[in-house]
């Protein structure tokens, strides 16, 4: 039906016709798939929620003598200095070594600071050699004062998720947040109808290489994600049962705002990064919009409980999104509260903000230079032969 290049051109002239997944479903639902498709040149996806691996990379430039770092500390958080005298990997996850009574803080919280241009401390341990003769260093730099200073995320975005409950005797602390006893309650991570690659199951209309909007900025998809998992169970309409695709993601941090990047907690687990992300669907055809058009009472995802401590939980079966979103959930004949892990208003956000891009020729689409590959297995290091589809 059309080409990305048609599409760009059309971005370009600022006649292209963009519809977020929200309003493309309510497009669908009135007029159908095939006239929905001849209107529609993009659909903008979005979600905003914690994706704890992430990080950032900072090269520092050099000091006078020069140094070679072998250990870094970034506002107390331990970064990775493991490959270039003055390259820095950080990650959201690695947690800050505070005193007893401070904040909780982590590399989420450095990454968001320095996004948001304020200064943090620096302390280098290095080893001295010929060439690199300094020992240490100690120093403030913020974003202006560094030379690269990126994300690089291994896996972010995945393309459902589980739903977590407890059903023991004491509060669990976990990358979900609080689960309370004896199902006290529900959380559940994934947007569901809103969430990017829900919308695109089968990874048709995005790849290695296509351009989407990164915390604020522009990014690209580099490669699949860590986990990625696409052979995951699937219902009939083609969209997975629990955790399935995910995808790594690069973008210019210096291009990116505090309102999209925030550093957070969990307590009794650690840090995290809460990230917007958006994927622009061009329409290529029925197909794409066809499947965008999922509605959450369409979506479901297993329901896990996290008292049993094993790799693979018991399942309480699945619940479909619209019955996550409605408040309660019914498990074993009583009603459970359920709470997202994402912003709902904030992922609609990233795909109004995304749509008003394009609308103003801001942002075109990117040819995908590669395809997602659709026939990754996932394998444990405990037990090659279960059953992994649920994990």
């Amino acid at each position: 039906m059309a080409t990305i290049a048609e599409i760009n051109e059309k971005i370009q002239q600022r006649k292209a016709r963009v519809l977020t997944v929200e309003e493309l479903k309510a497009r669908v639902a009135e007029v159908g798939t095939a006239q929905t498709a001849r209107e529609v040149d993009v659909i903008t996806t979005g979600t905003f929620e914690p994706m704890e691996s992430s990080g950032a990379i900072l090269n520092l430039g050099q000091t006078d003598p020069p140094i070679k770092i072998r250990s870094c500390w970034l506002d107390g958080v331990l970064a990775y200095t493991g490959f270039g005298a003055v390259d820095l990997y950080l990650g959201a996850a690695q947690e800050a070594e505070a005193e007893e009574g401070s904040p909780r803080r982590g590399g989420g919280h450095v990454i968001a600071d320095l996004i948001a241009g304020k200064s943090v401390n620096l302390r280098a341990i290095a080893q001295p050699t010929d060439c690199y003769p300094r020992g240490s260093f100690e120093t403030t730099i913020n974003r202006d004062t560094i030379n690269q200073f990126y994300l690089f995320n291994p896996r972010n975005l995945y393309q459902n998720f589980i739903v977590g409950v407890n059903g023991g005797d004491r509060p669990l602390y976990t990358y979900l947040g609080p689960l309370q006893p004896r199902l006290g309650n529900a959380v559940y991570a994934n947007p569901g109808a809103l969430s990017p690659l829900l919308n695109d199951p089968d990874l048709r209309a995005v790849g290695v290489g296509s351009r989407i909007f990164l915390g604020g900025g522009i990014g690209y998809i580099a490669w699949e994600g860590t986990q990625h998992f696409p052979l995951q169970k699937r219902l009939p309409n083609r969209t997975p049962i629990g955790p399935a695709a995910t995808v790594a993601l690069i973008g210019d941090a210096r291009q990116m705002s505090s309102e999209w990047v925030r550093g957070c907690y969990f307590r009794g687990y650690g840090p995290s990064l809460m990230l917007g992300v958006g994927l622009p669907l061009p329409v290529l055809d029925e197909t794409v919009v066809a499947q965008a058009a999922v509605q959450d009472q369409d979506l479901v995802a297993p329901v896990m409980d996290f008292s049993i401590p094993r790799r693979v939980r018991p399942t309480f079966g699945l619940v479909s999104y619209a019955q996550l979103k409605s408040g309660r959930i019914t498990i074993d004949g009583r009603a459970v509260r359920t709470a997202p892990l994402a912003s709902i208003p904030l992922s609609r956000a990233v795909a109004e903000t995304l749509k008003s891009w394009i609308e103003a020729g801001e942002f075109l689409l990117s040819e995908p230079i590669a395809p997602l590959p659709t026939d990754r297995v996932f394998i444990p290091q405990d037990s090659r032969g279960a059953d992994l589809r649920l994990e």
